[in-house]
């Protein structure tokens, strides 16, 4: 029997590039993280950094003109690159599962829900056609979705974004994955919603006990489900750090310009003031400047900066890609 690893989930040196008429676009350009079992690594970032494309990589989903071109994406010490097609297949799905970010394009409008939640469990757990509808019904119940005999008739158009977004949960904890890629899982769902959906997320991860690589721009939401945060930017990862000393010691100018945009509504003298605002727009992934990729927004940039700098170790479990802390 094969040793487990430390951590489920072991990512090094992973790029994968898109090839197209512009150029060479990075959209993971060398990143290297890892989580554990029971254990929610949020990856934050603006749209454009590069986190969705991380989670498809995992997936093996990356279509043309995207190739993984070099790396790693280790699951319990197997290398998911140097498998087959066939292989992966027998992966997704019941070792990992993807909750989409918009789940009307995700789920197939003309099947109903409770067969694309039984498909997971005929594919993986050898169900019959009945049985699986069966299971369908009660993983539905599961995710707080009412009366569920009758709503798993119903077709995606038919239910709310809310429902829609359960319905996706219960298709990707129907097998118990032991890695759960949530890409935004609250994305254009209002607030009460969002919080019922990520007090889903976190009920469901700590009953099987899966590892969640949790991908959202939302600060928000971080600091609520995280145990440790990645900080990502034009295709790099520039700070990783646990979610309490993230918030409360930013190393990078770019962590820090995230944070000072989140509303202080306790605080009164904020809420009449204008939010403070990232100048500049995260670059072209296929025209990425030399040097430190945040350089043209930082306001803390001098002459290093012409010259990409190596992560650097600032705390025990603290790291940071900025020449600010180079010794």
């Amino acid at each position: 029997m094969k040793a487990k690893s430390e951590n489920l989930l072991d990512v090094r040196n992973l790029y994968t590039h898109f090839f197209t008429p512009y150029g060479v676009a990075r959209a993971v350009d060398g990143i290297d993280f890892q989580v554990a079992l029971g254990e929610t690594l949020a990856l934050v970032g603006e749209s454009g950094s590069g986190k969705s494309v991380t989670g498809l990589s995992i997936m093996g989903l990356i279509d043309e003109p995207g190739r993984i071109v070099e790396g790693e994406v280790g699951l319990d010490g197997v290398d998911l690159l140097k498998l087959g097609e066939k292989e992966m297949d027998a992966v997704r799905g019941a070792r990992i599962a993807m909750i989409f970010q918009e789940p009307m394009t995700a789920l197939d409008p003309v099947y109903r829900v409770g067969t694309q939640i039984g498909e997971v469990l005929r594919i993986h757990r050898n169900l019959s056609r009945r049985e699986a509808f069966e299971r369908a019904a009660e993983l539905m119940d599961k995710v707080g979705i009412p009366d569920s005999g009758s709503r798993r008739n119903a077709y995606p158009h038919e239910l709310s974004g809310g429902m829609r977004q359960r319905v996706m949960i219960a298709a990707a904890l129907a097998c118990q994955p032991e890695l759960i890629i949530a890409d935004e899982p609250t994305t254009a769902l209002d607030v009460t919603i969002q919080a019922q959906i990520l007090d889903l997320i976190d009920s469901m991860q700590r009953e099987i006990g899966s590892a969640v690589l949790l991908i959202t721009h939302d600060l928000g939401v971080v600091s609520q489900v995280a145990d440790r945060v990645a900080v990502m930017y034009a295709g790099r990862i520039l700070e990783t750090a646990p979610v309490g000393k993230l918030f409360t010691t930013p190393r990078h100018p770019y962590t820090q310009g995230l944070l000072a945009c989140i509303p202080d509504v306790d605080h009164e003298a904020a809420s009449r003031s204008m939010l403070p605002a990232l100048p500049g727009l995260v670059p072209k992934l296929y025209a990425i400047p030399q040097g430190c990729r945040f350089r043209d927004r930082c306001p803390h940039v001098f002459e290093p900066c012409t010259i990409e700098p190596d992560l650097i170790q600032v705390d025990e479990d603290h790291i940071v890609r900025c020449w600010l802390y180079a010794k």
